[in-house]
């Protein structure tokens, strides 16, 4: 399994080889927006200029042969709200998002979908054989609510099998940076079953390093993804703030980077 880098004139974003379809996690490089949300945000809410924004969006689209209002887009509330996204979901950028969800499947060609990222966990999955796609955001919060269960079972609506289900999931806050209290590993313990070995480290001081990342990885192979079949970055975007964008790291002063995916 292994992310390379791949640069499009300015634009620098990842790319996994577990997957086929067209797709990308964004890095903070190739913009055109400046300040905090320097330079290749793709946030329409975060006070950037609307007219950099657009650009980021259309940059993107260069890549994916669609133009910059052709991406269906979510409006993330750390929620479970998986949407099976159809042509008149095409999101025209400055345009109110009209639903709230943190996750996207579909089954439609030329239909890019994303998901915004600053230190979630950003997942993509393709099953290449039924033609289906999906793209999550997890946070703790919907990580351990089953978003992941949910989108799973949205694919499998579309006609895809678990066990020809790829998936990758992109950089994200890392086991070294993510402090919590013990609300998050008693719900991750939950999450999983019990099945957290390596996962959570206990300070001893009352707070606790939780392996998000790593716990969504486990998730979608109890759900049935093949392990030869799952790509898992090794980034931390809190430790690579100069490539990526942390929440934590900016005390949420930033811009937001995207995790997106297109059937060809």
């Amino acid at each position: 399994m292994a992310f390379t880098e791949q640069k499009y004139n300015e634009c620098v974003y990842m790319v996994s080889d577990k997957l086929s379809a067209k797709h990308m996690f964004t890095t903070r490089a190739g913009g055109v927006s400046s300040g905090v949300w320097e330079s290749w945000n793709f946030g329409e809410n975060r006070g950037d200029e609307p007219a950099s924004v657009r650009e980021n969006y259309r940059r993107a689209g260069e890549i994916f042969g669609v133009s910059a209002d052709d991406f269906v887009v979510t409006r993330q509330v750390h929620g479970t709200e998986v949407r099976i996204a159809s042509e008149s979901d095409r999101h025209v950028i400055g345009e109110p998002v009209p639903y709230e969800i943190d996750g996207l499947v579909t089954n439609i060609k030329g239909l890019p979908i994303l998901v915004y990222i600053a230190d979630c966990v950003p997942v993509l999955m393709e099953d290449r054989e039924a033609g289906v796609i999906a793209a999550v955001h997890c946070g703790w919060k919907s990580s351990v609510a089953d978003i992941l269960g949910v989108a799973v079972e949205k694919m499998i609506s579309l006609g895809a099998k678990a066990e020809n289900i790829h998936a990758a999931i992109g950089a994200s806050i890392g086991f070294c940076c993510f402090e919590t209290d013990g609300e998050v590993p008693e719900a991750v313990e939950k999450y999983l079953g019990g099945d957290t070995d390596g996962l959570i480290r206990d300070e001893g001081n009352g707070k606790f390093h939780v392996d998000l990342r790593g716990s969504n990885a486990r998730r979608l192979l109890q759900l049935g993804i093949k392990p030869e079949n799952l790509d898992v970055s090794e980034e931390c975007t809190m430790c690579n703030q100069d490539k990526y964008w942390s929440h934590r790291g900016t005390k949420g002063v930033r811009g937001s980077m995207c995790a997106a995916i297109m059937l060809d």
